[in-house]
C-alpha cells in the first residue's frame, strides 16, 4: 500500500491546493465521461503528500479505482529497460559509444533511407555507425511503424517489425531490423522508435538471459515491484483496469477488458519499449529510487553518478527536441525538452510554457499515464489512467500546473 503523511504542509505542500487535482480531474474529465478513472500520487522528500483514487477501473463492471489497481503502462516501460541496461554498463559490459554491431553483428552494414516507397526504395551509407547511446536517446535512426508519416514506417508495418503475437521475439525483431534501412544517419536527428526494444535485446545478448529475467533480477525484485511484469497473473486479474479509446464524441470505447485481456497470456515478445503492467505503488518505488540517486530502502540499483548521467540532456550541442528535425509523435512536448538515457529532461522551463524545473525528468505511456522526478523540488509524481491515445487531452500539462501550484515552501 501507499502510506500518506498526515500533513502535506510538513513537506511544503498545501492540502487545499492539492485538492485542486481531484477537483479538476473530476470536473473536466471524469464527470463528463472523458476518463474512466485515475490515480495520482505526489511525493516530496521521499514522503507521499497526496494520493487519490478517482472513478472506475472498469466502467462496464462499475468497479472503482483502488490503490492496488493494475495498469498497462506502455512506454513507461522504457525507463525501466534503460535502467536495466545501464546497470550492465556499470559492470563494464559495454561503453555508450560502442557500435551496436559489436553486440548485434547483423547490424554492421545498416544503410539509410534515401527515397522511394515501402516496396521499392534507395539507400545510402550512414555518416557513422549507430552506438548504444543512440538507442538510449532515440537518435538511432529507427522509427515506429504506427506513426504512418514516412514510407519507412509503412515498410515497418509491411515487415511486421512491431508484431506482438505469440512466436515473435526480441531476437526476431532485431534480425528483421537488420534488413531494413534507417530513417536518418545516427546522431543527426531525434525520432521516437523501437530503439528501447533493441535495448531489451542488448540486455539479453549481454547476459545470456531472457529480458524478463534480466529486468526482474536487476530492477523489479530489488525494488520490491511485485505487481510489475509482462503478464497479468491470475491473482491480479480482479485488479486489472479496462483500457479505453477516446471516441470522436468524447466518450469511451472499450479496447481491452480484464477477463479477455491480451495480457493474461505470457508473451514471447518481451517489449522493453512498452510491454509492462504495473501499479501506482510499484512505479512510485521505481521513481523514488531515481529521485534518491539510485537507492531505495538501502538497496542500490544504480550508482548516483549514473542516475545523474541518465537525467542529463544527451542531444547534440545540448539542444532541445524542437531543434532535432521533424516533429512526430512522442510522449512529451518538444520546446525546452531534451533527452537523456531513456527519459525526457527539462532544459528550459520557459520554453516549455508549463510550470516545471530545470533538470526535471520522466516519461509517459500510450494510455495517458505519466511520471516525473524533479530534483530541484525533491518531487516525484505518478499519474495513472487508461485512455488511448495519450494525445487526446492535455492532462499531463495540466497536472504539472496543479502539482506545482500546491508548493508553498
Amino acid at each position: 500500500m501507499i502510506e500518506v503523511i498526515d500533513r502535506p504542509e510538513d513537506v511544503g505542500l498545501c492540502r487545499d491546493r492539492l485538492g485542486r487535482i481531484t477537483d479538476h480531474l473530476q470536473r473536466r474529465y471524469l464527470g463528463p465521461g472523458h476518463l474512466p478513472g485515475a490515480q495520482v500520487v505526489v511525493a516530496r522528500g521521499g514522503q507521499v503528500a497526496w494520493h487519490d483514487c478517482l472513478g472506475q477501473r472498469d466502467v462496464e463492471a462499475a468497479a472503482p479505482v483502488t490503490a492496488d489497481t493494475v495498469y498497462r503502462i506502455y512506454s513507461m516501460t522504457k525507463p525501466l529497460t534503460s535502467v536495466a541496461l545501464l546497470s550492465l554498463y556499470e559492470e563494464g559490459r559495454f561503453q555508450l559509444d560502442d557500435p551496436v554491431s559489436r553486440f548485434l553483428p547483423s547490424w554492421a552494414d545498416l544503410r539509410v533511407w534515401e527515397d522511394g516507397d515501402h516496396l521499392k526504395y534507395r539507400t545510402c551509407f550512414p555518416e557513422r555507425e549507430m552506438t548504444v547511446r543512440d538507442l538510449l536517446t532515440h537518435t538511432s535512426g529507427l522509427t515506429y511503424g504506427f506513426m504512418a508519416r514516412h514510407p519507412l514506417d509503412a515498410l515497418y508495418r509491411h515487415r511486421g517489425v512491431e508484431r506482438t503475437e505469440p512466436g515473435n521475439t526480441l531476437e526476431k525483431m532485431v534480425e528483421t531490423l537488420s534488413t531494413l534501412p534507417l530513417l536518418f544517419s545516427p546522431g543527426t536527428r531525434w525520432s521516437y522508435s523501437v530503439a528501447t526494444d533493441v535495448c531489451g535485446r542488448l540486455c539479453e545478448v549481454l547476459t545470456g538471459q531472457p529480458f524478463d529475467d534480466v529486468l526482474r533480477q536487476r530492477v523489479l525484485d530489488p525494488l520490491d515491484m511485485a505487481d510489475t511484469g509482462f503478464q497479468v497473473r491470475p491473482d491480479q486479474v480482479g485488479r486489472l483496469a479496462s483500457n479505453y479509446a477516446a471516441t470522436p464524441e468524447g466518450g469511451l470505447a472499450l479496447v481491452d477488458a480484464p477477463a479477455t485481456s491480451t495480457y493474461l497470456a505470457a508473451p514471447t515478445f518481451l517489449s522493453g519499449g512498452g510491454g509492462l503492467v504495473s501499479t501506482a505503488r510499484d512505479y512510485l518505488r521505481f521513481a523514488t529510487m531515481l529521485a534518491a540517486g539510485g537507492v531505495l530502502d538501502g538497496v542500490r540499483v544504480l550508482g548516483r553518478r549514473t542516475v545523474d548521467y541518465l537525467a542529463t540532456n544527451h542531444l547534440p550541442t545540448g539542444g532541445d527536441l524542437a531543434s532535432m528535425g521533424q516533429r512526430v509523435f512522442s510522449e512529451t512536448t518538444y520546446e525546452g525538452i531534451g533527452f537523456g538515457l531513456g527519459v525526457s529532461v527539462v532544459i528550459d522551463p520557459a520554453r516549455t510554457q508549463v510550470l516545471c524545473s530545470p533538470g526535471e525528468f520522466g516519461w509517459g505511456g500510450a494510455a495517458s499515464t505519466v511520471f516525473w522526478v524533479d530534483p530541484v523540488e525533491d518531487l516525484v509524481v505518478v499519474a495513472l489512467t487508461q485512455l488511448m491515445p495519450s494525445s487526446t487531452y492535455p492532462i499531463r500539462r495540466e497536472l504539472r500546473t496543479l502539482v506545482y501550484q500546491a508548493l508553498v515552501a
